[in-house]
């Protein structure tokens, strides 16, 4: 765990308490133990979960200028928790939504969720394009992120439609994400988003470079996007 530590000090600056320190310790031993029996994520050594889960997660804060956490964030396609349930460790007050389709990676969020005692956090098995016409979802999120769940103009069809104006979306993304996002620009403005920056980011040990595109949300989503599901994905906004 001390790589970690190190490299949340030295890439982010700040430090975690012994708290979010034994709580990662469970989560990880909790992971790989559940990896074993069915696949979760397919790095499978502890220093792989520290650094590209644990410490790929918590580079969103690098993202997030603001001074005071999100109120809300949802975390679409979670997986087995990343980054939603880590950010959570860090952002105690803030509610966490975490929307993954498979049910027995929903049914592990479930579980780290108990096994960690956290509050107000949801883990939901739908589809991102149910989530975002649920009047309940729609336009409600500071913050929605996503990670390595689908390329930009797809992901801005599930994200935007959940975040609310002057919330930001977060598309965590490996090294084809300047261009990918260059062929998301039209997808983000007919959905009410305009790009704010990318974050670079180099994970310690991992060659292939990491960025995280910053979008703002400026106008309100129209009614008929996201599109039914598999849409998104079968004819991309271009």
């Amino acid at each position: 765990m001390h790589i970690l530590v190190e490299s949340v000090r030295s890439l982010l600056g700040i430090e975690l308490s012994k708290e979010i320190i034994a709580a990662l310790r469970v989560y990880e031993t909790e992971l790989l133990e559940w990896n074993e029996r069915i696949s979760l994520t397919a790095i499978r050594d502890a220093e792989g979960v520290r650094v590209k889960h644990f410490l790929d997660s918590l580079t969103v804060l690098k993202a997030w200028e603001r001074a005071l956490p999100p109120e809300r964030l949802v975390d679409v396609g979670t997986g087995a928790g990343f980054p939603g349930l880590v950010l959570k460790l860090i952002w105690p007050a803030t509610q966490v939504t975490l929307v993954e389709s498979v049910g027995k990676k929903a049914d592990f969020c479930r579980h780290m969720v108990d096994r960690l005692g956290l509050d107000q956090v949801t883990v939901i098995t739908e589809r991102a394009e149910e989530v975002g016409q649920d009047p309940a979802h729609r336009h409600a999120y500071d913050l929605a992120v996503a990670r390595a769940v689908a390329r930009m103009p797809i992901l801005m069809e599930y994200l935007l439609p959940l975040v609310r104006r002057s919330g930001k979306a977060m598309a965590m993304k490996g090294e084809s994400a300047p261009a990918e996002t260059h062929s998301a620009n039209q997808a983000m403005h007919i959905l009410g988003g305009k790009l704010h920056k990318l974050v670079h980011v180099q994970l310690p040990g991992v060659v292939e470079e990491r960025f995280i595109v910053v979008v703002d949300k400026v106008a309100q989503t129209p009614a008929e996007y996201p599109r039914r599901t598999g849409m998104p994905s079968k004819n991309p906004l271009a």
